[in-house]
């Protein structure tokens, strides 16, 4: 996952493990498989409709999940996995321990260690929430910095619009989260400001995780 609050001076940024808690990493994967993880995992990399040769970067990997899926099955692309957890950027060597063309770094969406345009695409999955509004800012600008001309962002988060009985972990994150941040346009916005092309392409409804909103941000020629 990524950091929560700004940093201070001659410090790293703050950020919210992977599993909330060090102590909970243990049973992340399993947590987030019971959620049905695997399912916004195969809808973003279809619609990110990658090619061969192409470089792909993954912002807040966690456990490196999505990251793995893609490479396997993508063989023929280059895939990088950021994240600020090093406990759980360690669970995601191992999982990739046996696939080339696929590493994990240790870095912060708002300050990216790369050159600019050196990727085809960037993807999110069910991070940006977790973000406070100045540091959303900052990793819009980097996502744009970093991928090429004609690159694409593709995003998944909560929407924050919780319906009936449907979504009673979205309602409870909105309390105490900065989820509400993503209600409406205001994702497309933010990425729009950054210089990004951005719309939402698709809604899902979730039972536990409420409305689940799809993304695509083009980078102009």
């Amino acid at each position: 996952m990524e950091p929560v609050t700004k940093n201070h001076p001659n410090t790293e940024p703050d950020y919210l493990p992977a599993a909330g808690r060090d102590a909970f990493l243990p049973f992340y994967d399993l947590f987030t498989g019971l959620l049905g993880a695997a399912a916004v995992h195969r809808t973003l990399i279809s619609q990110a409709a990658l090619a061969d040769g192409q470089r792909v970067l993954e912002i807040g990997c966690g456990t490196g999940n999505l990251s793995v899926r893609l490479k396997r099955a993508n063989p023929a692309v280059e895939v990088v996995g950021s994240d600020p957890d090093p406990r759980a950027l360690a669970i995601a060597q191992r999982k990739a321990r046996n696939l080339d063309g696929i590493r994990f770094e240790r870095g912060y969406s708002q300050k990216l260690p790369y050159a600019d345009g050196s990727f085809d695409r960037v993807l999110s999955a069910l991070m940006l929430h977790h973000l406070d509004q100045d540091t959303k800012i900052a990793t819009a600008g980097e996502v744009a910095r970093v991928l090429r001309p004609g690159g694409r962002l593709h995003l998944v988060d909560f929407t924050g619009e919780a319906h009936g009985a449907h979504g009673f972990l979205s309602r409870n994150m909105m309390k105490s989260g900065h989820l509400g941040d993503n209600a409406g346009d205001a994702v497309p916005k933010l990425f729009g400001a950054a210089g990004l092309d951005c719309e939402r392409v698709a809604t899902r409804r979730h039972p536990v995780l409420g409305a689940v909103g799809y993304y695509r941000a083009v980078r102009p020629v």
